[in-house]
């Protein structure tokens, strides 16, 4: 079977390296243009195994789609693709397309599933593999996992630690089906779908007057991006490694409760969270010590207006 895969980054070069492994041959690989004269690592890995290399500037492109019908696959393979892959590209092989999506669809379709998956509280998550069609995240289904989410475990924690290596594992296993033609195709209860934005600046501020559990959630679900956003004597401050503490106090949400060497205890609603790394713009992103020994924040001020 032919395969043409389309991705980018580790996730997209680690389903190539599997399918080699498998044996399978794989065609082609579309991944985006070099930036800063860094190539892409999925670009790096089909030039290891010798696969061709295809960068176009934008999918949509004339250019992309030609050279998708010119591989003449059997099956397309969407490994994390940012970019908008039109009909005429992901129907062009054989047997159409599949893609990994991080979440249980049809709940949390969108960009942006992992983060409000955490951000919303989730116990547990998980990721599908469906057929490629022409809406978002709309496609018929050919398997899914599900994970546990900690009620501590940050964004990145759940992608990197579970449903990144899972996914891996998924993609490769959604191609022998396909192989051995055992892949189902399971419709989608549209009536049970949702659909959030990109989790990115627009949507990152933080709001204290939350219920104290639903703001450190805010919190570790825009851990590593976009941060959590918040002020601090006027200044944007982005919150990080938050701890979450079932602690009584009488202190308005977002006032410091303790500076120690290592970290800031804020109030929240019916509790106190600790902060150990922060964001600025002249900082950067630092840890607790740094920021306290560049802005020397005192107990009883207070984060956000």
């Amino acid at each position: 079977m032919r395969v043409a895969l389309m991705g980018q980054a580790a996730f997209g070069a680690e389903v190539l390296k599997g399918l080699v492994k498998q044996g399978r041959e794989v065609v082609g690989i579309f991944c985006p243009p070099d930036r800063g004269g860094k190539a892409d690592p999925l670009k790096e890995a089909a030039q290891d195994a010798g696969v061709p290399v295809f960068q176009p500037a934008h999918l949509k492109d004339q250019e992309a789609y030609a050279q998708m019908v010119a591989l003449k696959a059997d099956l397309g393979v969407l490994a994390f693709v940012t970019d908008i892959v039109p009909a005429r590209v992901f129907n062009a092989p054989r047997l159409g397309s599949i893609c990994y999506h991080p979440s249980i669809l049809p709940r949390y379709r969108g960009a942006s599933a992992i983060n409000w998956a955490v951000i919303n509280g989730e116990t547990k998550t998980g990721l599908t593999i469906f057929w490629v069609d022409e809406g978002i995240d709309t496609g018929d289904i050919l398997l899914q996992k599900e994970v546990e989410v900690g009620l501590n475990e940050t964004t990145g924690a759940v992608y990197f630690d579970k449903l990144y290596p899972l996914g891996v594992a998924a993609c490769l296993e959604a191609v022998a089906l396909v192989a051995a033609g055992r892949a189902p195709r399971i419709s989608q209860d549209h009536s049970k779908a949702t659909y959030d934005p990109p989790c990115d600046e627009k949507v990152s501020t933080l709001n204290w007057s939350k219920p104290g559990r639903q703001v450190f959630n805010f919190i570790r679900g825009c851990d590593p991006q976009p941060g959590a956003t918040t002020t601090f004597r006027g200044e944007k401050v982005k919150l990080f490694n938050a701890a979450f503490l079932e602690e009584s106090h009488s202190a308005k949400p977002g006032e410091i409760l303790e500076v120690t060497d290592k970290e800031i205890k804020l109030a929240v609603a019916g509790a106190a969270i600790l902060i150990t790394r922060f964001r600025t713009k002249d900082l950067g992103k630092v840890k607790a010590p740094e920021f306290i020994q560049a802005k020397k924040p005192e107990k009883g001020e207070k984060f956000g207006g």
